[in-house]
């Protein structure tokens, strides 16, 4: 066999490093550039140098250890005397014909096994540099663990950093370990005889001395793991429990000395060998480990099990303290609601800001209707619609608000041309109210087409959305190729970014680098390209905040705003969270979670900026210390912009879930689970799921002076679909982030949002109407029911959709009310309330619901209204429902004395 020519080996590596890093590096410089560009550049450059720091440190480590046993066992090797008896028939364990020509095989590939091995384990050190970080920085939480009495901290910071170099040097030594054990086979230190195995002593005495570091490091591992139980999910309840705390802790800390006993054993074999001694210690190790567990499940067994409630009492106190306090629930402000059918129609006239605000507009159909109403062209798309708040001539109104942005797939020719330097951005925004409707059943607009025509106080003077949602490649602005602005009849309007964003190309070096990234050389022989030409990457705003901040979980919901100057800004939710809080439980993989920044995003610069909202928050406060440039308070917000942040519905879905469980105080009911709630369920696309939080404009009972934007969700008992309680956030000044819980009297039924869906299917007049609808070649869409607290009643609205079959514009048909035992089914929210409470709704019809239905309450709907109402007083009066027929003969003698009034 052939000499190993180590010149050709090092060219093979050389060549596999510049694969592996090349392509690294050219990204490293397009990201520092970029970072350059949005002031975030000293943040890049300490994680850059400590990434680097700890992938160089942790390849040269495992490296130096790994080569530095080779060596040894090498060395060892040379020595003249082996432990093999004369007479004894040698086997090698492989079978080995020229030694002489395996040997330098061997020797080679365990050193490209050392700089594999020690190049991935680099790889992996400089991805823990936010690990290394939050240790070396960590803010303490003020408050103490109930087992071990150290702070929160110690588990969300300093744990975390320990594990790493656990598992780093766990992973080194089991490495070092087979890499001499294969040395010693190669060089025959290691036999297989009619006896046994044998050993030359160096060699037995170099592989139990590894042996006895890594035992060291399964103390250490027994250590952690006594640390991991306040973190263990239990069906019970979260953390450790008492056979935790009485067995398996007690179990650890024997396994740990046990441990460390076995190691001393192992790291002494230079001067005691009796292998009989140490691999007994080996094995009363593993054994303990399995007698630990074993003793563990019989205290559960037969100790817990019999008297769980009593045993379990104390650790369920702390799993239901410490669970409030990490998702933030430690305050929630709890008031009782008696809902009471003691609404009128000078009450809706009085909340009339509620009502006017009743959001009847889903996301899904108005999506569909945005598209369809307003793209313009092909290229363009409206991706997702949210809801906000503004001041609409004078007024507090809820809006619905959508971009127009661009869609590469749809550009006409695409080209390179086309697709980076002329087709760069979207165009404009639609906004409406979130309840008015046309007569065709469409939405109506505040804002709408291109360029954005607004009739009302808002304007939009910036409409170029150069950074969006949308997963747009990198752009090239300001060349020598028309930058389409936007269509205008036959002609296309055109036009120059004016703007800072972007990184110029400056010089020819740099377009050489942006080709290698880009992978595209037309970046360096186009002609159109100049000097000030900027590049535009990384334009998604999801994107662009988790390359700003990758340490900050951003919500995947962005939401655009109209600043007082007309521009437009992306704000985005961001958030702080752990798995690490001791006794909480977990959702999604967290148990710990803060909303503790506030981003906005340029749409026409792409200038990020990023607001610490919960300056009390420990998480925020360690990387605040770590990048103290990069975050700025939350007073710093420009007021136009502060006026629109709202409450995330992300984490009020994961409040109200842990809420559903953790509203339970006393460890008994907890136990038990006699109060557990749920999220009601939803009808969608025939199935049924959770509702989401929703947000409304409504005056709180009780407590509140004057209407304000809330994030709401009911919530039922879980096997039952009456609604128990709801819980409401606070959206606006200086209430923002107040979280309250509105709870019903346990012994009075309050209809949940599936009852009221099922009270409407079982309607015979909506019934008929919804299946005659269903057919010719259409579909009806049923919005969720929304719960409307107003003044101390609530109302119950829905509203239906009709779309053809095949797609296209649904239209809003219908608005079911739902009030007390009265139903109503109408074309606008005015006619369904005026039919319940009978008279005319007209303080808040003159713009609330429809202006180009000013007229629809007319004669010919009362009469048509009052004939129902006979009908049903009848079919009440066949089926000997007397209390039925008392109350459709109420309404009915209400809409003659309103029919009376029309005439």
């Amino acid at each position: 066999m052939p000499k190993i020519n180590k010149r050709n080996l090092i060219i093979y590596l050389a060549i596999f490093l510049a694969f592996s890093l090349g392509g690294k590096l050219i990204h490293t410089l397009v990201d520092f550039l970029w970072f350059k560009e949005t002031g975030f550049s000293s943040f890049y450059l300490k994680s850059l140098y400590l990434q680097f720091g700890l992938g160089v440190a942790g390849a040269a480590i495992m490296g130096s250890f790994l080569f530095l046993n080779h060596w040894l066992a090498e060395r060892f090797s040379r020595r003249a005397f082996v432990i093999i008896e004369p007479n004894a028939r040698v086997s090698a364990p492989f079978p080995i014909p020229h030694i002489s020509d395996v040997k330098p095989l061997v020797h080679v590939a365990i050193l490209v096994g050392v700089f594999l091995a020690s190049f991935i384990a680099g790889g992996w050190c400089s991805n823990q540099w936010e690990v290394v970080l939050k240790f070396l920085n960590a803010v303490a939480f003020n408050m103490k663990d109930p087992l071990f009495g150290k702070d929160i901290g110690f588990y969300v910071f300093t744990l975390p950093f320990y594990k790493f170099i656990y598992y780093f040097s766990v992973t080194t030594e089991i490495l070092a370990i087979l890499i001499v054990i294969a040395t010693y086979l190669v060089n025959n230190r290691i036999h297989v005889t009619e006896r046994g195995m044998q050993m030359a002593d160096n060699a037995k005495a170099h592989i139990l001395f590894l042996t006895g570091m890594l035992f060291l490091l399964v103390m250490f591992h027994f250590q952690i793991k006594m640390f991991d139980l306040l973190s263990v999910q239990r069906q019970l309840a979260p953390g450790a429990g008492f056979s935790s705390v009485h067995a398996t802790l007690p179990g650890l800390k024997v396994l740990r000395f046990a441990a460390f006993l076995s190691a001393l054993f192992l790291l002494s074999s230079p001067w005691f060998t009796n292998t009989k001694v140490t691999l007994g210690a080996v094995i009363a190790l593993v054994a303990g480990t399995l007698i630990v567990k074993v003793y563990a499940e019989g205290i559960q067994k037969f100790t817990v099990g019999p008297n769980e409630i009593v045993k379990e009492t104390p650790f369920i106190n702390l799993a239901i303290e410490n669970t409030r306090q990490a998702y933030g629930l430690a305050h929630v402000q709890e008031l009782e609601f008696d809902p009471k059918e003691m609404l009128t129609l000078d009450t809706i006239k009085k909340n009339d800001l509620t009502v006017k605000n009743i959001r009847l507009w889903e996301s899904r159909p108005l999506l569909t209707s945005y598209g369809q109403l307003q793209e313009i062209r092909t290229y363009y798309d409206f991706l997702d619609v949210d809801n906000d708040r503004y001041m609409v001539n004078g007024e507090y109104r809820q809006v619905m608000v959508s971009a127009r942005e661009l869609v590469p797939e749809s550009i006409p020719s695409r080209n390179w041309i086309n697709e980076h330097l002329t087709y760069t951005h979207g165009y404009g925004i639609c906004l409406g109210p979130v309840n008015r409707i046309s007569p065709e059943g469409l939405p109506e607009f505040f804002i709408k087409d291109i360029p954005p025509a607004s009739t009302v106080d808002l304007k939009v003077t910036r409409p170029e959305i150069y950074f969006g949602e949308s997963r747009t490649n990198y752009a090239i602005v300001n060349s020598e190729a028309k930058e389409f602005s936007y269509p205008s009849g036959d002609e296309n309007v055109y036009s120059d970014y004016a703007g800072s964003g972007g990184v110029p190309v400056k010089n020819f070096l740099r377009r050489i680098l942006f080709a290698l990234h880009f992978g595209e050389l037309k970046i360096i022989f186009a002609r159109d390209l100049r000097a000030d030409s900027r590049f535009l990457y990384y334009r998604s705003i999801n994107e662009r905040l988790k390359k700003a901040a990758p340490f900050i979980h951003f919500d995947s919901d962005p939401y655009i705003v109209i600043s007082s100057e007309g521009k437009l800004f992306w704000i985005v939710d961001g958030f702080t969270a752990t798995d690490a809080y001791p006794y909480s439980e977990q959702v999604s993989g967290i148990n710990y979670i803060r909303n503790s920044v506030k981003a906005t995003v340029d749409a026409y610069n792409g200038t990020i900026s990023l607001y610490v909202s919960d300056p009390k928050d420990p998480i925020i406060q360690t990387y605040m210390k770590i990048f103290p440039k990069s975050f700025k308070p939350i007073a710093e917000m420009p007021k136009d912009l502060l006026a629109h942040i709202r409450y995330p519905q992300t984490l009020l879905n994961i409040q109200a879930r842990i809420y559903a469980t953790y509203h339970m105080m006393d460890p008994q009911v907890f136990y038990n689970k006699e109060d557990l709630w749920k999220i009601p369920l939803r009808t969608a696309g025939g199935r049924s799921e959770p509702m989401e939080p929703y947000y409304t404009i409504m005056k709180l009972a009780n407590i509140g002076s004057k209407e304000e934007f809330l994030l709401m969700i009911p919530f039922t008992p879980a096997k039952k679909e009456n609604m128990i309680s709801w819980m409401a956030a606070r959206c606006d000044e200086p209430n923002y982030g107040k979280l309250l819980v509105y709870n019903f009297p346990k012994q009075k039924l309050v209809y949940g949002p599936q009852q009221i869906e099922s009270r409407i299917d079982q309607d015979a007049e909506i019934s008929k109407q919804l299946t005659l609808w269903d057919q010719s070649g259409s579909r009806v869409l049923r919005g969720s029911v929304l719960v409307i607290p107003v003044d101390q009643s609530l109302l119950y609205i829905q509203p239906l959709y009709l779309e053809a079959s095949g797609g296209g514009l649904p239209e809003l048909k219908r608005i079911i009310v739902a009030y007390g035992n009265n139903i109503a089914m109408e074309e606008n929210l005015e006619l369904s309330l005026s039919r319940i409470f009978g008279g005319k709704v007209g303080q808040i019809s003159k713009d609330s619901f429809t202006a180009a239905q000013g007229t629809a309450f007319d004669t010919k709907s009362l009469i048509r209204q009052a004939r129902e109402l006979y009908d049903r007083a009848q079919k009440s009066a066949r089926q000997g429902d007397w209390a039925g027929y008392g109350e459709e003969m109420k309404s009915l003698e209400k809409t003659l004395k309103s029919l009376a009034e029309q005439k």
